[in-house]
């Protein structure tokens, strides 16, 4: 084993890093942006006042018609009635229904509330309107209307005989408007007293055969529409339309088939006692020889079948109801078409 010491070691030079082949890399930044700072950032400064855009330039004919017929949308068409983008029309389907179900609803209540004015003003200032003003009304016809629409010349009363006969009644005479004195017995006029007299018209039939004579009188009373009927409900409670002493008198013509009827000859008879007009219709008929009737008997009762009495098998209660009833229906279409045209 040597004992020689080492010889001495010669220092390494230092080691030299090699040259890069390429430049070192640096972020991207946008043509023309300014380099991004590496120092400390700058002061802060007030920001610039931002400068305002130009409006919009809007589109030439050409542009609009281009965009309506890419879109599919109508001229004029409403936004909503187009269908949202991407989507395929069921929003705009879904609502045509409902906006129509609410114009028709608008639409009726608007009638509505027209109507409902409408009404209202008739209401409050219809002088003639109300049930009152048309009952009232009806007391003037027997001085306003031809005494040949209240009394017809003639009376066809088909069916209105015994049996369903027909009947045929002629007028022979029509006496002066009167104000009731003497026109009804005792007990009758104590009867009507609660009603007034304001007027009272009176004419005579006679068949066909001249062997019957009737009188038809109209009572226009003075009284309101509640005291009729409370006169027609004591009449219908008390059965004074049966009473032969509440026959009313009878209207003889000279010189004609009635010229003998008087109260001796009355055989039968009707009252009636009107609420929707403020008149009595009443009729009693009799025989024209003048024969005398001992037993009167109430047209109601006259007509039932079977009946025996005078008055019963002569079709006197038929000429009382048959000539009472058309007069009546006479009437009451009259003062009905009189209500309308003050209307």
């Amino acid at each position: 084993m040597s004992t020689e010491a080492d010889p001495a070691r010669t220092p390494l030079p230092p080691v030299v890093p090699p040259r890069p082949s390429a430049r070192p890399w640096a972020p991207r930044t946008a043509a023309g942006a300014p380099p991004i700072p590496t120092g400390p950032p700058p002061a802060s400064r007030a920001p610039a006042p931002r400068t305002p855009l130009p409006p919009p330039v809007p589109p030439g004919p050409g542009a609009s018609a281009a965009a309506s017929g890419a879109s599919g949308a109508r001229p004029g068409a409403d936004a909503a009635d187009a269908p949202a983008a991407g989507g395929d029309g069921e929003g705009r389907r879904g609502r045509g229904p409902v906006r129509t179900a609410a114009a028709v609803l608008c639409l009726v209540l608007g009638f509505g509330l027209l109507g409902g004015a409408a009404a209202g003003t008739w209401l409050v200032d219809g002088s003639d309107a109300g049930p009152g003003a048309g009952f009232a009304r009806a007391r003037s016809l027997w001085h306003e209307i031809p005494v040949d629409t209240l009394f017809p010349r003639t009376i066809e009363g088909g069916g209105a005989g015994p049996g369903g006969a027909d009947r045929h009644w002629i007028r022979v005479g029509v006496a002066p408007d009167d104000d009731c004195t003497g026109a009804f017995d005792p007990a009758l006029a104590a009867v009507l007293a609660p009603a007034g007299c304001a007027r009272l018209l009176r004419a005579t039939y006679v068949d066909e055969t001249s062997s019957s004579v009737t009188t038809v009188g109209m009572l226009f009373t003075e009284a309101d529409e509640r005291a009729m009927r409370a006169l027609r409900e004591r009449f219908d409670r008390d059965g004074l339309h049966r009473r032969t002493d509440l026959m009313p008198r009878p209207y003889a013509v000279r010189g004609t088939a009635a010229a003998r009827f008087g109260d001796a000859q009355r055989a039968s008879w009707t009252v009636r006692l009107l609420t929707d007009v403020p008149v009595v219709v009443y009729a009693v008929s009799g025989f024209a020889d003048g024969r005398t009737v001992s037993g009167p008997q109430a047209a109601d009762e006259a007509v039932v079948e079977g009946q025996t009495a005078a008055p019963a098998q002569a079709g006197l209660g038929h000429d009382a109801r048959g000539i009472a009833d058309r007069v009546e229906r006479g009437l009451r279409r009259t003062a009905a078409e009189e209500a309308e045209q003050d209307r």
